[in-house]
Order: C-alpha cells, then structure tokens, then sequence
C-alpha cells in the first residue's frame, strides 16, 4: 500500500505516500492553528509565527537553516490558512534526515527573539501594505468579511495594521506554545522514501510516545461548530483602479459534506475552466474581462463559494448581472447533459495532474489528514466522482446557489454606484 499512516500516543500523526519512480521528497509539517483559531486582538498571529519560525532556535541561527537547504539545493517554505499552517520543504531523497531534522527544530525550538520580533513585525505590516495594493486579492478578504462578518472564518490570515500593532511578543509566545503541540501536528512525506525511516527520525527530534494506531483514526480533528449564515449584504469599496474587481458568492459546502463531489462539478462548470460558462459568457463571447473564475473553498462547519470577474469600470454593471443570471439559472435548471459530463472529466482530469509530482501529493495528504482524519486514495476520489449523477448536481446546485448571494466591488465608484 503506498500511503502509510501511523499515530502515536502524544497525537502526533505520520503519514508517507511512496513515489519509487522519482529521487525526491516533499515534506510537510502540518499544524492545526491558523487565523479562526486567534482572538481579534491577536489577528494574525499565526502567520506572525509563520515568519518567526525561520528566525533561528537554540541552536540554529536564520542563515544556518537557509544555507543548510540551499548547500543541497533544496526549497523550505511555509503558508499560513485559516484552519492550518504548514512548514514545506522539497530535498533529495539522500538529504530527508537534514529537512526533518531542521523542520522539527524549527517547531519546536524557535526562540522568537525581542529583535526579530520587532523585526518582523515591520516585514509584515509591508506585507499588509502589498497585499492592500493588490486589488485583484484584496477583493477576496473583502468578500470574506462581507459574507462573515461575525464568525472566525471571515478574519484575514494576515491580520490587519492595527492587530500587528498592537501585538506583543508574549502574545505570539503564548499562542506558540498552546498551539504548538504533538497532538496538533500532522508530518506529511511524499516521495522516494520508507515509511519507517520517517517514523524513526522524527522520533529522534520529537517526543512522540509510544505509537497509538496505524490508521483510521481520528485523534485530534476540529470541532465543526454552527456554520455561519451567509450575510446577503453588499459592499462597494472605493478605490482609483484601472479595473473593477468583483466577487459574487455564498456559503458553500463543509469539508465533510456528502454533496461536496457534486458540488465540484458545478463549479467546474460555472467557472472551473475555458469552456465553463462564466469565461465563455463574460471573456469568449463579449470580451468583457481578462480574468473570471469560481472557486470553492472547504471548511470544518461551512464552505465559501466565490466567484470572482477584474473588468473596466463602465462595463462591470453587465458583468454582474451575467454571473448573476448563470448562477440563478445554473440554481434553478442545473446544469445541461453536455456541459455535466465536461465538468465532470475536466475535475477527473485536473485532480490527477496535480497529483503528478510529490509537493502535490504531499499536499493533497497534508490537507486530508488534518481536516478529515481520513485518507482518500486517488482512486477513491476519482470513483465519488464518476458516482456523481445529474441529479446530484442539480441538488447541490440548489443548496448552494439558491441562498443569499454577497457581492463586493473595489474599484473607482462612489457608494450605490453599481445600484
């Protein structure tokens, strides 16, 4: 079996997926803290820690771990969500014990100095800045916030200038220790290697207990709470921009939501692709945009469904009210013979080309692990898709589309602009 899963009685989860026809690995330390988890006060103290975990520890300054990976032309990197942050690294497979070694010190042991604290701080509130002068990714925390303005899930990853502020090191210290335990993290590898050369390295570097189970279980998974209820409301931001940047969407489907595989066809086939109906209505056919697309996101007790059209200013009036009119027909009618069977192989296609290298796949494990505490095979996920059937589709259509949409716009119009 190529993937292997073992947990140990700390918590701590290990899972592999051989890969013996590639000379790489791609690692990844997955852990259970992102931005719902911080209180406002603290917005962004997950990716504050992000950054601070590759500032040195007791043994180990900041050019020790980037020289380390850069003298066998390895990648280390990270990325905070809101549910999850997680430390990556691709090496050699010859070079696994190095990475291990320096991720698990790296998580354990950094030290958060006072000076690279200060540091940092300033390194992210410019970050801040880029992010506010990006509208084309502006526009989609503004949607966040506008759908859930009340619940942990419509906070921004990075924070805002006014938490990063006000943040103290003691805060963020806090935060690492009572976040940063064996029982919240999840060590993902993907590639040339043996599951039980894993296992011992990182029992080597990590107090792991004794091991617990070889699979199934689900030890230390979020607690979905209530989902929040999609607001319906609108919000028109100005700003002096070539383009009007929009997103229109609702609540979409939880992680664990039996009609999540429906619900990928249609998105698929609203705006997953070239021939999906919001590129060739609003680009192919009227030339109305650049960029258009949806996209679904998955979280523990909710989804957000969002789609998203850069057009110039005078013509974003139009391209509202074509996505708003496939999404009310796509509600009502679902989605033609045709365009179903497209959606559905482009989804079969897409999954197993991103599953083509090992980050992909380290990825695709990472993910499952800490949001489902199950494991899908590729050929298990390809199977629920097949199953999908028109009137699935039809269904999840309806459960998502039919409910009050949110709209955002950033762009040079003054409030009740766009009506």
């Amino acid at each position: 079996m190529p993937i292997r899963r073992t947990e140990f009685g700390s918590g701590l989860r290990i899972v592999t997926e051989r890969m013996p026809g590639v000379r790489s690995v791609a690692l990844g330390f997955w852990v259970l803290a992102g931005s719902r988890d911080e209180r406002p006060a603290i917005g962004g103290a997950s990716h504050f820690l992000e950054h601070l975990l590759f500032k040195g520890t007791k043994t180990r300054s900041a050019r020790d771990i980037a020289e380390a990976f850069d003298a066998v032309g390895g990648d280390v990197n990270a990325f905070t969500a809101k549910e999850y942050t997680c430390f990556h690294a691709r090496v050699r497979d010859r070079d696994l014990p190095m990475a291990v070694d320096h991720l698990c010190d790296m998580v354990q042991h950094s030290l958060l100095r006072p000076s690279d604290f200060e540091a940092e701080r300033q390194v992210i509130l410019e970050e801040i800045n880029v992010h506010e002068d990006t509208p084309d990714d502006l526009i989609h925390d503004l949607f966040t916030e506008t759908l859930w303005p009340d619940h942990p899930l419509g906070r921004r990853v990075l924070g805002t200038r006014e938490s990063i502020t006000r943040i103290s090191r003691g805060q963020v210290r806090s935060f690492y220790r009572t976040r940063y335990v064996p029982g919240n993290l999840v060590v993902v590898a993907a590639g040339n290697l043996q599951h039980e050369l894993l296992l011992d390295l990182v029992a080597e570097n990590m107090a792991t207990g004794p091991v617990a189970a070889s699979e199934g279980s689900t030890w230390n998974l979020r607690a979905g709470g209530h989902a929040p209820v999609p607001s319906g409301r609108s919000l028109t931001r100005r700003r002096s921009t070539e383009q009007a940047h929009i997103c229109i969407g609702t609540n979409g489907l939880s992680r664990t939501d039996p009609d999540r595989f429906a619900f990928g066809v249609v998105n698929t086939a609203i705006g997953g692709g070239m021939s999906s109906r919001l590129f060739q209505e609003i680009r192919e056919k009227r030339g109305l945009a650049y960029s258009v697309y949806s996209y679904h996101s998955m979280y523990a007790e909710a989804g957000l469904y969002c789609t998203y059209v850069g057009t110039t200013p005078s013509r974003a009036k139009q391209a509202m009210a074509i996505v708003r009119g496939e999404l009310e027909d796509v509600a009502e009618k679902g989605l033609a013979p045709e365009e179903f069977d497209r959606a559905k192989e482009h989804l079969k296609g897409s999954l197993v080309l991103s599953l083509e290298d090992p980050g992909g796949r380290m990825s695709r494990l990472g993910k499952s692990e800490i949001g489902h505490g199950e494991i899908l095979t590729l050929n298990q996920i390809l199977r629920r898709i097949e199953a999908v059937t028109p009137e699935d589709a039809r269904r999840a259509a309806e459960r998502v589309l039919s409910q009050p949409m949110t709209e955002t716009v950033l762009g040079p119009f003054s409030k009740g602009a766009l009506g």
